[in-house]
């Protein structure tokens, strides 16, 4: 069995709010270990100071000085663990801070989480899924190039994907909505092989990722299972031919949303929404049902509209969309509404993904906005705006990310088998 991977945790509250507990069965879960970094008192006085982020809590300045022993190597880790109560915004502060510090000046994959009393190990499990992915497969990260003849399939909570990929080229993929997991993989799959002229028996390798990865992980035999952060930043930086510097993935998917930044191919810090709906592609679909169109029709629709005639002040799913039907009832047209609609829910990502963390604005200075994916990258317009810069990925490719990033990992006949994921 493979040594645990050490995952630091940088917390304030985790005891006292009852979910340390969780946090220790979420690392384990996928063979990592969690532990506090061993400083001492006249370092915690020095870093503290040496840091320069006044606040008064205890935790959080020994959190600031534990992060401060990670990045000047004085205690070793595979990855970083930050965590703190979601009523404290002094901790807030930090929490960004110190994910921005360790990004920075590190080589250390870092994930942030504010916490509640009724946090579960199930919602951290993909969070700490990908933290041990990255530090234990930073080299098949860094693949370049696909060989051989693979297949990537992402059953997604909306929709299900499939790709067939031949020496780096796709030659084969399927899209249809997520009904029933196992039906849904097969009838993208039999799609993917038909365009390809191929047969199951021709894959070398497969791949599953997304909400139903290890069921049809299962049904197919995949050869890796993998959660859908890393595949999909990967999937994005391969399509957008960005395998090289900085990059920023947003995926706003059906029931949640992520925020990835990524260099040199490789994910280093993300963050995960998913409490609110408003951030989530629902919101999309709900727009396209009110406005009388299907959801891959809303992008073009914005696409012709201006969507500063229409305010959009509301963060929430239910209190935007009666900022929509007001917008209709007052006269605006179809085509300034969705225009409205589209690029807030990719702010209203960022925020939920990322409240307060920089991922808004000084987080992507200067990294390049690859792409969105899940229900969000049908409608071809959420991207319009955000810092004014387009995305660099066509959208209509953007729905196969996940698949073609898990197809990508796979090399010829490589066996790399799943993470063992207890239940």
């Amino acid at each position: 069995m493979t040594a645990p991977v050490r995952i630091a945790q940088l917390s304030c509250g985790a005891d006292y709010s009852g979910v340390q507990e969780e946090i220790n069965t979420a690392a384990r879960s996928v063979n990592g270990e969690i532990f506090f970094p061993d400083i001492a008192l006249k370092d915690i006085v020095r870093d503290f100071d040496k840091f320069g982020l006044e606040v008064r809590s205890p935790d959080l300045k020994l959190a600031i000085a534990r992060a401060m022993a990670l990045v000047e190597g004085r205690v070793d880790a595979d990855a970083v663990f930050i965590a703190t109560c979601f009523r404290c915004a002094e901790a807030a502060i930090v929490r960004n801070e110190l994910r921005r510090y360790i990004l920075e000046h590190s080589k250390l994959p870092v994930v942030s989480y504010s916490f509640t009393e009724r946090t579960t190990s199930g919602t951290l499990l993909t969070r700490m899924e990908a933290l041990t992915t990255i530090a234990r497969r930073r080299a098949l990260l860094a693949r370049e190039v696909q060989e051989g003849i693979t297949l990537g399939i992402d059953s997604g909570s909306s929709t299900t994907k499939a790709i067939l990929m031949k020496d780096n080229k796709i030659i084969g993929k399927g899209w249809m909505p997520t009904g029933e997991v196992l039906k849904s993989a097969h009838g993208v799959v039999d799609t993917a092989l038909a365009e390809a002229g191929m047969k199951l028996s021709d894959v070398q390798a497969i791949g599953t990722t997304g909400y139903g990865r290890f069921l049809v992980g299962k049904e197919f035999n995949a050869d890796l299972v993998q959660e859908e952060l890393t595949v999909n930043s990967k999937g994005a930086v391969y399509l957008a031919d960005r395998q090289h510097g900085p990059a920023t993935v947003i995926d706003i998917g059906g029931m949640d949303n992520k925020a990835i930044t990524v260099m040199d191919g490789i994910p280093g810090t993300f963050t995960m929404g998913g409490i609110c709906a408003g951030a989530s592609g629902r919101f999309l679909e709900m727009t396209a049902k009110r406005l009388g169109v299907d959801i891959t029709e809303l992008g073009p629709l914005a696409m012709k509209g201006m969507g500063d005639r229409v305010p959009m002040n509301s963060y929430c799913i239910v209190f935007g969309t009666q900022s929509l039907v007001n917008a209709l009832a007052a006269g605006s047209t179809r085509e300034d509404v969705a225009a409205a609609a589209c690029p807030q829910r990719c702010r209203t990502g960022l925020r939920a993904a990322a409240p307060g963390s920089g991922h808004q604005g000084t987080r992507t200075h200067g990294r390049r906005h690859l792409a969105h994916r899940g229900t969000g990258s049908r409608d071809g317009g959420t991207l319009k705006d955000k810092s004014r810069r387009p995305a660099a990925l066509p959208v209509h490719r953007c729905g196969r990310l996940g698949t073609a990033g898990i197809g990508f990992y796979q090399k010829g006949r490589d066996r790399c088998r799943p993470l063992s994921i207890s239940k």
